[in-house]
C-alpha cells in the first residue's frame, strides 16, 4: 500500500475516526497510545508532559489513558480501547502484570508492539525499560533505610499493589539487603498493597503505628506511599520517632521533606519515562533494530536483558533537591 493511499484513505475516514476513536496511522508517523496506573496524580501527570513533549519533537501522535483508580481491569479495558483503535504501539505501566498479559497478547496479534515499563520479564511485551535495576534501587533503599533508623528496630514495607512486578521486586532487594546487613532490624508482617492510594497508605501506617508502638520506619515503594504514611506520622506527632522513605513526587512532598516528616528517597524521572515512551515506541513502529550498543534518547547505550532495557538513573530526593525537582513540575 502506498503512502499516498495511506494519507487519501486517511483523509476520507477523518470524520468517522473523530466519531469512532479510530486511529489513523501512516508508516512514517506511528500512533502511540500509553495507559499509566493512574491518571490524575502527580507522577502520571509529569510522565504525561514527557510523551506530550516528545511527540512533538518527533513529529507523532501519542496520548496518554489514565484509569481513574488502579485497578487491573480499568487497564484491561483501556488496552482493548487501544486495540479498537488500531494503533501502532500499546505502552503501559502495569498495575497487574499477569492480568494484562492476555490483553497483551490480543494486542501484538492485532500487529500492534507493545512496550511496559515498571514492569520487567513481562510477558507478551515487545519491550520493557526501566530507569533503575531492581536490585540497585531496593539496595539503596535498604542502606537509607538502615542509616536513618540506626541500623535496629521495627519497619514495614508497602507496595503499590502485592501484584506490581517491580514494587515487589524492589522490596524484595531491600528486604534481602536489611537481613543480610542489619540483623537488628525487623520486618513487621510482609508487605502492605496499598502505595498507589494516598488514603490506604494513610490509613495503614495509622493502623501499623498502633499495633506495633515499636515501629521505626516505613518503607513505600509506590508513589502515594510515602505521602500517605508521611500524613500519618505527621497526625500522630511522631516526628523524628518514625522514618519515611520512597519515590514520591517532588511537588506533592516537599512540604513534608521540609518539615522533616518525610525523609527522602530515590526515584527516577517520570517526564523522561514519558519521552523514553514515545522514542522506543516510533523506533520499533518504524522497525529500527535494538540492540546491544544501541544508543536510545533518554536511556543510553542499552545492553538488552531478553527484552529487558535496564539502565541506573537514580534521583535524589533529600531538602536539598526536592524543590529544584518539583520546579520541573514533578
Amino acid at each position: 500500500m502506498s503512502k499516498n493511499f495511506v494519507r487519501t484513505l486517511c483523509a476520507g475516514v477523518a470524520a468517522f475516526a473523530l466519531a469512532t476513536s479510530l486511529a489513523c496511522a501512516s508508516p512514517d508517523k506511528p500512533v502511540i497510545g500509553i495507559v499509566m496506573k493512574i491518571g490524575g496524580i502527580p507522577w502520571f501527570n509529569a510522565m504525561d508532559a514527557g510523551i506530550k513533549k516528545r511527540a512533538d519533537q518527533l513529529g507523532v501522535k501519542a496520548f496518554m489513558v489514565g484509569p481513574t483508580s488502579a485497578d487491573p481491569a480499568l487497564q484491561v479495558r483501556a488496552i482493548e480501547d487501544l486495540i479498537a483503535q488500531r494503533v501502532d504501539v500499546i505502552g503501559v505501566v502495569p498495575n497487574d502484570a499477569k492480568v494484562l498479559e492476555p490483553v497483551l497478547q490480543r494486542a501484538r496479534a492485532a500487529g500492534i508492539k507493545v512496550i511496559t515499563h515498571e514492569s520487567p520479564n513481562q510477558e507478551n511485551a515487545d519491550w520493557d525499560f526501566e530507569l533503575a535495576s531492581v536490585k540497585g534501587f531496593g539496595e539503596a533503599y535498604g542502606k537509607r533505610l538502615a542509616a536513618a533508623m540506626g541500623g535496629k528496630g521495627e519497619y514495614a514495607v508497602f507496595v503499590g499493589s502485592l501484584t506490581v512486578p517491580l514494587h515487589n521486586a524492589w522490596a524484595d532487594a531491600a528486604i534481602a539487603y536489611l537481613k543480610a546487613n542489619d540483623p537488628d532490624m525487623k520486618l513487621v508482617g510482609d508487605r502492605y498493597g496499598v502505595a498507589e492510594n494516598v488514603d490506604a497508605s494513610r490509613q495503614t501506617a495509622l493502623d501499623l503505628m498502633r499495633a506495633h508502638p515499636d515501629l521505626k520506619g516505613i518503607l513505600a515503594f509506590g508513589s502515594q506511599g510515602p505521602i500517605g504514611a508521611a500524613r500519618a506520622v505527621d497526625e500522630t506527632h511522631k516526628k523524628g520517632q518514625v522514618v519515611v522513605l520512597g519515590p514520591f513526587s517532588p511537588g506533592q512532598g516537599k512540604r513534608l521533606v521540609h518539615d522533616g516528616i518525610l525523609t527522602g528517597g530515590y526515584m527516577w524521572n517520570p517526564e523522561l519515562a514519558g519521552e523514553v515512551f514515545v522514542t522506543l515506541g516510533t523506533m520499533v513502529a518504524k522497525g529500527e533494530p535494538v540492540k546491544d550498543g544501541t544508543n536510545i534518547p533518554g536511556l543510553g547505550v542499552v545492553h538488552p536483558q531478553g527484552h529487558d532495557l535496564i539502565v541506573d538513573q537514580l534521583v535524589d530526593l533529600n531538602a536539598s533537591t526536592v524543590d529544584d525537582l518539583a520546579k520541573l513540575g514533578l
